[in-house]
């Protein structure tokens, strides 16, 4: 044993160890480095011997050892890509420092495993967070319990039952907090339970059981409060109920507006030009065309538009109507282009979407397009022609896919002599024509109307009138009927708001058609108040028969706009 021992050498037994040791002299000259400095330096120790440590570590702190002589323990640093723990002591001769010694220990290994640990750590942090704010932001109470019925995770909302914190009944037994708890009993059963109605510190509520379950083990239980109170369940209840109330209501209105979209069978009409124009325009709606409607005031204009768009390919998607004669001027562009927010002073924040862009993938309805000005015809032109609109105040053109069904009762024609239609325009929306006749040409379907309207009418009021005598039905058929369809509507209803038998009859039509029959045997002195009379009740009639649009009465009773207000201030209207 002896002479084995003595085989021995220090530097054996430093190069043995699994640390590095480097030493260095008063001037920081290395004089000392074992193998493992070697490894880590990969150079042999006779080019490492001799050179000053800052050569090969910059950032020791050795020579911080030699000025001050206090040694530094535990100290961490990085060296390619590796962590070390690194002890520096002095080396002391006689009291004085003659060098200093440094040992470095790899720790990479063990600095990864920590590392690791507070990654995971953090990790495990953020999903307690957000578990805390999801648990908080939930209403409904809920509690959990381990195997031992210790409350294990809870939120204000079930702690709040007992007027105390979350941290007040974290780890508390479930039955320190109250006194008989229900939905521990998952953890017995092993099943789940909701809906049930138990007592929670005095008050009715109704909750879920739950048991937890891991690896196939039962260890624990959760419990949630659903509902406070027993009339949170109720007035849930009722809003459902009224929920499903209106949803039966707008399904409701739904069906209605399908049905109500008007076919070609539904426009009423047997007189043979009458049946070639519909066979016409049901050709017509399975193209793409531009279509012109054109007829008087009140023949049916608009249905014959509802019918094209409701037999064309575009039908499941919109159908705008936009009229031109009742939007003001200055407000028509906007209305049918939109504008950009901010265009002009109190546009609407946001901007807004125009009549056009709504009708995109579907049918626009310009109705009255003959009273459009002549700035907007040339911008409606260049609609039609680039396929593209610009909103007012925005400079980004748009796309949209619209046909385009335009109507009037204008002779758009005559206006193009006076220069108040531009003809470019006229052709363009002049593709297709569709004449439809007045009421005066077609007066062979005037029984068929009066049938339809009789029935349209009874459901309304209720009523059972089966006809119209023979006398009130040659003075309609002796009528010139000027406001067309829509005037004939305006006579059934005017009639069914004062008879009081089945049958109408001649006392039952307006004053200005029954006047020259009634009045017929007057004498001397009441031939004035009797025409003044007749032209009041005239222009009464005219403008329930148009809905108060005083441009479309004057058409109907044949005279000016101007010349209708002037009498209408006669007769203090």
């Amino acid at each position: 044993m002896p002479e084995i021992e003595a085989r021995i050498s220090l530097k054996d037994i430093v190069d043995s160890t699994s640390n590095a040791v480097v030493a260095v002299d008063r001037s920081g000259i290395i004089v000392y480095c074992n193998r493992q400095v070697e490894k880590f330096l990969e150079l042999p120790a006779g080019q490492i011997l001799g050179s000053h440590v800052k050569k090969f570590f910059p950032t020791t702190g050795l020579l911080e050892v030699l000025k001050d002589g206090q040694p530094q323990l535990g100290c961490r640093l990085s060296l390619k890509n590796c962590t070390y723990l690194s002890n520096r002591n002095p080396v002391i001769v006689n009291g004085q420092v003659v060098g200093a010694v440094a040992v470095f220990q790899d720790v990479t290994e063990i600095q990864n495993i920590i590392d690791e640990l507070t990654t995971k750590n953090e990790k495990i942090r953020e999903l307690q967070e957000t578990l805390t704010n999801i648990l908080e932001l939930s209403s409904d109470g809920i509690v959990a319990v381990n195997r031992d019925y210790i409350i294990t995770m809870a939120n204000q909302a079930f702690a709040s039952f007992f007027n105390k914190r979350v941290d007040e009944i974290i780890s508390q037994h479930v039955k320190k907090v109250y006194g008989n708890p229900i939905f521990p009993r998952a953890m017995e059963t092993g099943e789940s339970e909701y809906g049930y109605i138990t007592s929670l510190n005095g008050q009715e509520i109704i909750a879920n059981r739950i048991p937890i379950k891991k690896n196939g083990e039962i260890v624990g239980a959760l419990g949630t409060v659903v509902f406070k109170k027993i009339s949170d369940l109720q007035a849930l209840s009722e809003k459902i109920q009224k929920l499903r109330s209106q949803l039966d209501f707008y399904k409701g209105e739904l069906k209605r507006a399908h049905r109500f979209r008007f076919t070609f069978e539904q426009i009423i009409g047997q007189s043979p030009a009458f049946i070639t124009l519909k066979e016409t325009a049901r050709r017509v709606a399975k193209n793409e065309s531009t279509v012109l409607i054109r007829g008087e005031s009140g023949t049916g204009k608009e249905l014959f538009a509802h019918a094209i768009y409701t037999e064309s390919r575009r039908n499941r998607g919109p159908f705008i109507k936009v009229n031109c004669a009742a939007v003001p001027e200055n407000l028509l562009e906007s209305e049918l282009f939109g504008y950009k927010e901010g265009a002009f002073t109190g546009a609407k924040k946001g901007g807004h979407i125009g009549k056009f862009e709504l009708a995109d993938k579907g049918v626009i309805f310009l109705d009255e397009i003959g009273d459009m000005p002549l700035l907007m015809q040339a911008k409606l032109l260049r609609v039609l022609q680039e396929k593209e609109i610009e909103r007012l105040g925005d400079t980004r053109p748009r796309r949209v896919n619209v046909r385009v069904i335009a109507a009037t009762n204008r002779d758009l024609e005559e206006m193009i002599a006076k220069n108040e239609f531009r003809e470019d325009l006229y052709y363009r929306i002049n593709v297709v024509s569709l004449n439809i006749p007045p009421l005066r040409e077609r007066i062979e379907d005037l029984e068929l109307l009066i049938d339809h309207f009789i029935k349209r009418f009874n459901k309304q009021f209720g009523r059972r009138v089966t006809g119209i005598d023979q006398e009130a039905m040659v003075i309609l058929r002796n009528h010139r009927w000027p406001g067309n369809i829509r005037e004939l509507e305006n006579v059934v209803e005017r009639a069914f708001n004062i008879l009081e038998d089945d049958k109408i009859r001649k006392e039952h039509l307006p004053l200005y058609l029954q006047s020259t029959r009634k009045y017929k045997g007057m004498h001397r002195g009441g031939l004035h108040h009797l025409i003044e009379e007749i032209e009041r009740e005239a222009i009464l009639d005219a403008l329930k028969a148009c809905g108060g649009n005083k441009h479309q009465a004057a058409s109907l009773l044949g005279i000016s706009r101007a010349g209708l207000y002037k009498k209408m201030n006669r007769y203090e209207l």
